[in-house]
């Protein structure tokens, strides 16, 4: 299994296979904990959990990329891009869906001034 692994992501070490799996741990921990505090910031804690949890991995989803590519680059590994290329379609599933996230909060944020329809 960790040697398929290091051939898709073309890497040699198992120490390399450490540090991206560390770094992906990482990220996921610190996007799980950034979204409390941007939830509770749209005072979404009071909706309705069947609403609440949808609205919270949507949040997640960006913010995951984002600390992907930061601590990518902290542990010296470049993972985001191009670990996911390799899979079209779970690429092109979490590119579109982000830029999607993003650009809804965008205009959310600006109160409809950017990006309108």
């Amino acid at each position: 299994m960790l040697k398929k692994l290091k051939n898709k992501w073309g890497i040699e070490t198992n120490f390399q296979a450490i540090i991206i799996f560390i770094v992906f741990g990482v990220t996921g921990s610190v996007a799980a904990k950034i979204s409390g505090p941007i939830t509770t910031y749209f005072e979404l804690d009071n909706v309705h959990f069947l609403l609440y949890w949808p609205i919270r991995l949507l949040i997640v989803f960006p913010v995951y990329q984002l600390m992907l590519v930061w601590f990518g680059f902290v542990f010296g590994v470049t993972v985001s891009i191009l670990t996911l290329q390799k899979d079209k379609f779970i690429f092109n599933f979490f590119l579109k869906m982000s830029l999607m996230i993003s650009k809804k909060m965008i205009k959310f944020l600006s109160f409809g001034i950017l990006f309108k329809d």
